[in-house]
């Protein structure tokens, strides 16, 4: 069956990083696979397309399951990261190995659901070279992650930081617009950021999110507190520019006390050799000065990270890649920043 569209049906990739996967990984493989070939039979995407699991260091046995899977199923590539290197980085590994011309990115538990690719590809087919998956609602969320969530979209969005309100990792990129991503070359990566940056055509796919069936969620509130931070320190500047704004208030109310300290010295009999008027300019302007070099220093741990020019990641085995493209990119075994 064909489909009314402006473009011929992309062979397509769909990445899956995963991370202590094994209860779920196989009923998630099988329902991506149900997935593709039913795009397949349909004439959407051409027949070629895979699905790429990444292993990010499990330390369960999300691997040996990944090797039998690959083994099993021709359209499954299974990669293994050297070691555990955070979500981002192993999102980035996997597309960096891909070679089709549509990606689809999506995690492991599913929650996103297979079903919403399809759309996505529709997009693809009528010119979009990104498709974003973003949620309609968060009722499956508790109370506190909902207004974490939001409330970080927002603050972002203060701050400058163009990003597509909740949207995660779950999107569609054109062979254009990957190899635009791959371009860059910074070690501190925060993927729904850096694809906005782009520009490319983008459009958009609402969608439910659905319930874990197993395991547990992969960012409890340290990770989610750390990608947020690397979000803003990554593509704002307005903690810094929060500084100059900081120190000029600290110097009026710094004044202000200096001012009333006098006033009361010189014009009445309340001043106390030693009271508290001495105590606290020096702890305020002690906080302030902390609290300002704390922000500077994660802007130079930044700095010290990008010119190191470390590899972001070593692959340490690729388990089905029988294609010339694909063994090509696995003799590259790293990604290094230009």
């Amino acid at each position: 069956m064909s489909t009314d569209s402006s473009r011929p049906a992309p062979t397509l990739a769909i990445v899956v990083p995963c991370y202590n996967e094994e209860e779920i990984l196989a009923e998630s493989c099988a329902e991506l696979l149900q997935q593709l070939n039913r795009l397949e039979h349909s004439g959407k995407v051409a027949r070629g397309s895979k699905i790429y699991l990444v292993d990010d260091g499990s330390r369960d046995d999300t691997w040996p399951l990944m090797q039998k899977i690959a083994r099993r199923e021709s359209q499954v590539v299974s990669v293994r990261l050297s070691r555990n290197k955070g979500h981002q980085n192993a999102l980035h590994a996997g597309l960096s190995q891909t070679v089709e011309e549509a990606v689809v990115s999506i995690d492991a538990d599913l929650q996103d659901g297979a079903e919403n690719i399809e759309p996505m590809v529709d997009h693809y087919l009528q010119g979009s070279e990104v498709v974003y998956g973003v949620r309609s609602e968060r009722h499956t969320d508790t109370f506190f992650k909902r207004f974490t969530a939001e409330g970080y979209y927002r603050v972002m969005h203060k701050l400058g930081v163009d990003l597509v309100f909740n949207h995660a990792d779950f999107r569609l990129l054109s062979r254009r617009a990957l190899d635009a991503l791959l371009e860059y070359p910074e070690a501190n990566l925060f993927l729904r950021g850096m694809v906005r940056e782009l520009g490319f055509e983008s459009s958009q796919v609402e969608y439910r999110r659905r319930e874990r069936t197993a395991g547990e969620s992969k960012y409890p509130l340290r990770r989610m507190l750390s990608l947020a931070w690397r979000g803003i320190t990554s593509f704002s500047t307005a903690p810094l520019r929060a500084i100059t704004v900081l120190g000029l208030v600290s110097s009026a109310l710094s004044f202000a006390v200096i001012a009333w300290v006098l006033i009361t010295r010189l014009f009445t009999d309340n001043a106390v050799p030693g009271w508290a008027s001495i105590l606290l300019p020096l702890l305020f302007i002690g906080s302030v000065q902390l609290l300002c070099l704390g922000v500077i220093g994660e802007y130079i741990a930044k700095l010290f990270e990008e010119v190191k020019q470390r590899p972001k990641y070593h692959i340490d085995q690729v388990v089905g890649a029988e294609t010339a493209d694909i063994e090509k990119r696995e003799k590259e075994a790293a990604v290094v920043a230009d």
